[in-house]
């Protein structure tokens, strides 16, 4: 076995004690129990491609480590499994993986039913096996990987995507805040980028997801789970070993046998959660801006855009609004009217968020925070003494939601807010931020938990208050809540941006690999502040970003207070044009990227993709975290460094044209593509049918088009390709009872006769104003196309025929 270092991330771990031998096993329903040492250990199977390992502390089991899992596994079937004893080992077995606990020393192996490995132990610092070692309140492992393996997931982190060479800290951390930064710095070399919060290497970030897949060398992938809401240190900076130290709570692991990181990406959504289907509005154009907006400024910045021709679906309000930073108060000198504003906004096709900060002021005068403590809703110290924080509004009491009566209170407060017309929720400082004060006094479940436990779920608990006081209010209605901190599992109730960036270059780069690398922990409504939220953004920067944000799934413009304008239209006419067509492009991309989110509701499958989910047995891709596709079948290569006028990218196996100029490369090579400022490389999949609106609407607020434009990109191979179109209502859950069209489009080619058919399932929608489709080909120029039969011409490579949402056929020559 290899050896590990005594450093795990910074935790010293040389003092740790490894558990050593395996006693007597009984047989339990899912698995085995057995005596291992001083405490007890239970693998279990979960599906008969994951299995649970525990160990206990103290001779007891936490059954609720967290609140990251939420399939009930008290009624998920059991996959068949065997159980072996030899004098040496313990060998568990379904049909995908194979589990060997060592007796004497205690090891773990898992293989896959071929023999291929899933994870090895490896020795500790003390030449002894580290499948699970020690030391008060700690615990830590160390397994094997090769010199060229590779590592993904983590979730919110900088650098690159592949992980390996590096370690990292799971805390959720309020970035920018000096404290954060300090703390942080402690133990590295002053010239280490990491200890620079504005540095593209800084760790940790606002979300921690302790989960992570290791690639071996082959390409094939395994996947781990653990579910351990406390700080973890994680290092995959030695060559051939790797280390997980947990600083607290009980060792509950998840292993999903792979091979393929879609199947482990499906498991472990399974495990915490899909992706909550988000309304349609919330896929538009967001303008938000820190500033002291007031009402009239509002409705002046709506007409704006409308006035402008720049497509925008919802207009943001950041601190200022509220009365002293009070949450859910409102400023009446500057907005008298809230319910007017939400009404006005949304005759123009608008809607209003609102901020919501977790920390309430502490001032007998205001009714909420007298409220939280008639009913004991706020988080304790130690003492029993209210716990006191500082953010924006000064002293801050904490909700406790640990406390299912404090997540109902709080729930009731954000239905109440949004029934003045605010159609979302703001999530922000929910690390949770305590400003000059440690949040370390803060202790939970009327201050009898510790903070550790609850710090990185706090905010998965807030959007979870959050979400089922909306649900309550909105029963029928799909909800937003836009997150700045996570933990496993926030992908079920709320979106994700990546906090507070710099309006940098470098950060530009930084939001492509941050953004794959949550999306691949789970959280697949991920997005970057375009221009940087934090200093003064310059137009290329501006162009360039946004070009990049309107290809991701969630796009919003986003900056400080005191910095320069950045709306679309601040830099002059040619920028403005460059920022409307990225928007307009978004916009009639709709119905693709609608159903690339409904493909992540039902699978866990990222909208935004690295290159290597889709082509994880390409080594290539492993290292490309610059370009990323925009669901299955577009390829998207942003510009992200100044003056650049073209572009290198890889395009992996297949064959693809070029979006703007339909020029058609074949795939598995390097090439250098034009990228003037008015261009973002772009590309589609030969084969592909790429949904399309007819126009970009000025808003999604009741646009259903007559005709959706699908765009064919013919294949020069012989085979059969596949592509769908989901549509509904996208707003309500009606689709979940069957108010919806799902159509599944298969192209197949044969020499030089190409069909293309639809089969549609569904019952549709009320809303549903389609009456036809328009086929539009690109990388050929037919004369006519027989449509269920009946001849019809192309013009100009178009040719529209009727459809409602039954089968068609359509065919031609090449």
């Amino acid at each position: 076995m290899s050896q590990a270092p005594a450093r795990v991330g910074l935790t010293d771990t040389r003092y740790f004690m490894p558990l050593s031998r395996l006693g007597a096993v009984q047989s339990i329903e899912r698995g085995i129990l057995a005596a291992l040492d001083h405490e007890w250990l239970r693998v279990e199977w979960i599906r008969e491609d994951i299995v649970r390992l525990k160990i206990s502390r103290g001779g007891h089991f936490d059954e609720h480590p967290s609140y990251a899992v939420c399939v009930d596994l008290n009624h998920a079937p059991i996959p068949p499994f065997t159980v072996a004893e030899t004098t040496t080992s313990l060998v568990l077995r379904s049909a995908r993986l194979e589990v060997i606990i060592g007796r004497d020393p205690f090891t773990i192996t898992i293989r896959r039913s071929d023999g291929s490995s899933v994870m090895t132990t490896a020795t500790g610092p003390d030449g002894r096996p580290w499948a699970y070692a020690t030391l008060n309140d700690a615990f830590a492992f160390h397994r094997v990987c090769a010199r060229d393996d590779a590592f993904l997931g983590l979730g919110e982190k900088t650098g690159r995507l592949n992980r390996k060479g590096r370690d990292f800290i799971l805390w959720n951390n309020d970035v920018l805040s000096p404290h954060g930064e300090a703390e942080f710095a402690v133990g590295r070399d002053p010239a280490d980028p990491r200890t620079k919060n504005t540095s593209t290497e800084f760790d940790p970030y606002y979300i921690s997801i302790p989960f992570f897949y290791h690639l071996d060398q082959t390409g094939n992938a395994a996947g781990f789970f653990l579910d351990n809401p406390y700080r973890v240190h994680v290092d995959f900076s030695p060559a051939e070993t790797y280390g997980i130290c947990a600083l607290g709570g009980q060792y509950t692991e998840y292993v999903l046998a792979g091979p393929r990181i879609a199947d482990i990406l499906e498991g472990f959504t399974w495990l915490t959660g899909r992706l909550a289907p988000p309304p349609i509005w919330a896929l538009g154009y967001h303008q938000c801006r820190w500033h002291r907006y007031s009402q009239a400024d509002i409705l002046t910045l709506a007409a704006r855009h409308r006035e402008r021709r720049i497509p925008c679906d919802t207009l943001w309000l950041d601190i200022e609004h509220m009365d002293g930073y009070r949450v859910f108060t409102w400023n009446h000198e500057l907005f008298p009217d809230p319910t007017a504003l939400a009404r006005q906004l949304y005759e123009q096709g608008f809607r209003l968020i609102t901020i919501v900060d977790p920390g309430v002021k502490v001032d007998p005068d205001f009714a909420l925070f007298r409220e939280g403590v008639a009913h004991d809703l706020f988080c304790r110290a130690a003492s029993g003494e209210l716990y006191i924080g500082q953010v924006w509004p000064g002293r801050t009491a904490f909700p406790d939601f640990v406390k299912p009566e404090a997540r109902t209170w709080w729930g009731e407060q954000n239905a109440r807010h949004a029934q003045l017309g605010i159609a979302g929720i703001w999530n922000d400082m929910n690390e949770p931020a305590t400003g000059d004060i440690p949040p370390y006094a803060m202790r939970f479940n009327g201050g009898r938990e510790p903070h550790e436990r609850y710090h990185n779920q706090y905010a998965l608990l807030m959007a979870m208050a959050t979400v089922e006081g909306l649900h309550t209010a909105f029963p029928n209605q799909r909800t937003f809540v836009l997150s700045r901190a996570g933990f496993a599992g926030i992908q079920r109730y709320a979106a994700n941006w990546m906090g507070d960036n710099c309006a940098r270059w470098d950060h530009l780069w930084m939001s492509m690999p941050m953004a794959m690398g949550t999306a691949l922990s789970g959280q697949a409504f991920i997005g970057a502040d375009i221009g940087g939220f934090a200093g003064d953004t310059q137009p290329e920067l501006f162009a360039r970003w946004m070009q990049c944000a309107a290809l991701t799934p969630f796009c919003r413009n986003h900056s400080a207070y005191g910095h320069i304008d950045q709306y679309v239209w601040s830099f002059g006419p040619a920028i403005e044009q460059i920022a409307r067509n990225a928007i307009e492009l978004r916009y009639r991309l709709m119905p693709y990227l609608v159903t690339a989110f409904m493909r992540t509701v039902e699978t866990g499958e990222p909208v935004q993709q690295p290159l290597v989910f889709a082509y994880q047995y390409d080594r290539l891709t492993l290292e490309i975290d610059d370009q990323f596709l925009v669901g299955r079948d577009l390829l998207a290569a942003p510009v992200y460094t100044p003056g650049t006028t073209s572009r290198q990218l890889y395009l992996p196996a297949g064959e693809w044209y070029d979006w703007h100029t339909d020029t058609r490369y074949a795939g598995e090579q390097f090439v250098v593509i034009p990228a003037p400022l008015d261009r973002l490389p772009l590309f589609a999949r030969g084969g592909a049918v790429i949904p399309l609106w007819p126009d970009a609407p000025a808003s999604t607020m009741g646009y259903y088009p007559e005709t959706i434009e699908l765009h064919l990109f013919i294949p020069t191979h012989d085979g059969v390709y596949t592509a769908e179109l989901h549509e509904d209502d996208g707003l309500t859950l009606a689709f979940q009872q069957g108010a919806y069209y799902r159509t599944l489009f298969r192209v197949e080619r044969r020499g030089q006769e190409l069909t293309i058919s639809g089969s549609t399932r569904g019952d549709g929608f009320a809303e549903c104003a389609r009456t036809s489709f328009t086929l539009v080909v690109h990388g050929a120029t037919p004369a006519m196309a027989v449509v269920n039969g009946t001849p019809q011409a192309f013009v100009n490579g178009r040719t529209t025929f009727t459809n409602r949402g039954e089968a068609f056929v359509v065919s031609f020559t090449v």
